[in-house]
């Protein structure tokens, strides 16, 4: 199963990413940034000073004040999307319209990005640490050979969020938007990823993709659970188990906790977040729950 064809990419041609303000990023993009540049879009007057560009005066207040003052017009940045995606038994390797999904949410992700001019990198975390095979991509030529890819991921074992984003070595200061595409159904300590993250000044968005099997399961009876990212069938993480419907409710109450405590998390930290479930259009992921953060326009 895939989504990623021409159909696909030509629907996000009328979206574009709205990053903050306060980052820095680099010369020659396309984000308004609050600092001060050389566009044609006016912004501001304030009173010359010593060293400024005389060329910049604005001649008219002068006539009027008798004192000097400078026109500031907007900057115009090039940001970077660092996107890390969860590659661990349980985003795919049972699954794999999940992993289909997760995919296609990465490359959407990084079409927004390389169609607003912004450096794009795709960070696939692994227990053996991070991957990103395609280096740092700027342009769509760039963009379409690593996506022509994709489809080959495979998803295994288990992933330690926290390890594979503090030791990732293309991560600037206040130069754009990361985001963790995962379940984060983990052992390992994501929040101090995000942490790490926010250190950094990044921009950050995590998008939790889930099942409607781990939405909502249907178990009922006596079954065996087995964990996809057990190493053996005697892996204490496999239980053989009696569901009733007490044990459902308990399911059902311990996911919106587990939920809640990521959008709490969030939103103390700055940070977006955004949970979606596979058997909802993928369209509704860009064009709906996106729109809401604010993240694309």
């Amino acid at each position: 199963m895939t989504y990623l064809n021409d159909e696909f990419f030509s629907r996000l041609e009328t979206l574009a990413l709205n990053l903050k303000p306060d980052l820095a990023g680099y010369f020659g993009g396309k984000h308004l940034v609050s600092t001060y540049g050389q566009t044609v879009e006016f912004a501001d007057f304030r009173e010359y000073q010593l060293g400024d560009d005389i060329r910049r005066i604005d001649w008219n207040l002068y006539s009027r004040f008798e004192k000097f003052f400078l026109k500031l017009f907007t900057d115009e940045r090039q940001m970077k999307i660092q996107i890390f995606v969860d590659c661990s038994a349980s985003m795919g390797k049972d699954n794999p319209a999940k992993g289909a999904y997760t995919v296609a949410a990465a490359a959407a992700l990084g079409f927004l990005g390389v169609h607003n001019m912004d450096k794009v990198s795709f960070n696939f975390m692994r227990a053996t640490g991070l991957e990103n095979n395609y280096g740092t991509i700027i342009g769509k030529n760039s963009f379409f050979r690593a996506v022509s890819d994709f489809n080959n991921i495979r998803f295994a074992g288990e992933t330690d969020i926290e390890r594979c984003i503090t030791n990732c070595n293309t991560l600037g200061n206040a130069d754009g938007l990361s985001v963790i595409i995962s379940d984060f159904f983990t052992e390992s300590n994501w929040k101090k990823a995000v942490d790490y993250l926010r250190y950094h000044r990044q921009q950050v968005l995590l998008l939790q993709i889930l099942t409607p099997e781990e939405n909502d399961p249907l178990y009922d009876g006596r079954v065996n659970l087995i964990d996809s990212e057990a190493e053996a069938a005697e892996d204490p993480k496999n239980m053989k188990l009696k569901i009733t419907r007490a044990m459902r409710n308990a399911y059902e109450e311990a996911l919106n906790e587990f939920k809640n405590d990521i959008k709490t998390f969030c939103a103390k930290r700055g940070a977006d977040y955004i949970t979606v479930c596979t058997d909802n259009a993928i369209e509704r992921v860009l064009f709906g729950e996106l729109l809401k953060t604010g993240i694309v326009s």
